[in-house]
């Protein structure tokens, strides 16, 4: 059975922001505001913003500039009643019998709708940040992302990016690093 690594204060939650009205705030500014947290390298992390869609690895990639892989795809998972986010590079499926076997599930794994993913992360499907979410949830980060010095991650929007480590992604997610390709 999966625990979640107890980190929910920085674990993957989104601070309360709610400016003027209770309107809430544009995905980009509550990933950048999130980020704030970690003074020490916040200042260090820019978002991108494009024109051009980056709501799959393949777009993301000529997007950046960069090779599939190093971008890294965030995927919402329903097991057992439960969610779990999967962060793993553009350029692997992620094995679910793998899934299956390291949170201990003998239930089916499957692909929550549109809805269900914002209502869960507050992140339409395409632009899923793997941090600032709504709801706390575990964040599994595969292995193969690690063979980058660098990855690029949605940053709440189909037309955003973010650049990190995985020692930074594993740090903002509270997540777990472990192998699901």
């Amino acid at each position: 059975m999966f625990i979640f690594s107890g980190r929910e204060e920085k674990g993957g939650t989104a601070p309360k922001l709610s400016p003027g009205g209770g309107r809430e705030i544009n995905p980009v500014e509550r990933v950048r505001a999130y980020l704030k947290q970690f003074s020490d390298q916040s200042d260090q992390i820019e978002i991108f913003e494009f024109d051009e869609s980056t709501h799959t690895a393949e777009l993301a990639a000529r997007a950046v500039g960069v090779e599939a892989g190093q971008i890294a795809k965030t995927i919402l998972f329903a097991v057992n009643g439960s969610m779990v986010m999967v962060v793993t590079s553009g350029d692997v499926k992620v094995n679910q019998s793998k899934l299956k076997k390291h949170l201990g599930a003998t239930g089916k794994v499957r692909l929550p709708d549109a809805g269900t993913i914002r209502e869960v992360t507050g992140f339409p499907p395409g632009g899923v940040c793997p941090f600032a979410l709504k709801q706390p949830v575990p964040v599994l980060i595969d292995v193969s992302m690690k063979r980058f010095p660098v990855v690029y991650i949605a940053a709440g929007t189909p037309h955003s990016a973010v650049p990190v480590t995985v020692e930074q992604l594993l740090e903002f997610t509270g997540g777990e690093l472990c192998d699901l390709g």
